[in-house]
């Protein structure tokens, strides 16, 4: 049985999630949720997605899966792999606590900001610096020689902010 209940169906940008009591095809899953029908048949291969009922054989989904669908496109946009959100997802007893991944994952991000915040600076620096061929610029020299010793652009940009190089201090 399907959902349609007699309407035609609109595609739409925002998942539609309150469908209780009826029975989906892969199709009208994936238009709900938001996905590709490849991407149901990977999650329910990954075990994120139970494996639903087969009318004919095609897959039949309960209404409430495209709210776990929902559920799994929001831990992705949070930044969560998908072996993680099988452990979020997971019966809590016997497996890491959501608090637990959650906090690494919090630290993961802070880390990724902070490189992204190096990088921007580095770039905002980089325009305002004097020398039209910025390979002429001593900075951006240092900077070079920094990451052939094997530092990272956040420190390396950190310690070149700690020296004067020549007088424009916010050049790299």
């Amino acid at each position: 049985m399907s959902c349609s209940h007699g309407r035609q169906s609109t595609p739409s940008s925002a998942p539609e999630v309150n469908t209780p009591g009826c029975l989906l095809t892969i199709g009208e899953l994936a238009r709900r949720a938001g996905v590709t029908t490849s991407a149901l048949r990977y999650y329910e291969e990954f075990g994120l997605l139970p494996a639903p009922a087969r009318i004919s054989g095609q897959r039949r989904y309960p209404g409430s899966a495209a709210r776990l669908v929902a559920a799994i496109l929001l831990y992705r946009d949070a930044g969560f792999t998908l072996a993680e959100q099988k452990a979020l997802m997971a019966p809590r007893e016997g497996t890491p606590g959501w608090r637990q991944l959650a906090q690494r994952k919090l630290a993961e991000l802070d880390e990724q900001i902070a490189k992204a915040q190096a990088a921007r600076e580095a770039i905002v620096h980089g325009l305002r610096c004097p020398h039209e061929d910025i390979t002429q610029c001593p900075n951006f020299n240092a900077g070079i020689t920094a990451r052939l010793a094997g530092q990272p652009l956040s420190q390396s940009h950190q310690q070149l902010h700690g020296q004067r190089f020549h007088e424009v201090p916010d050049s790299f």
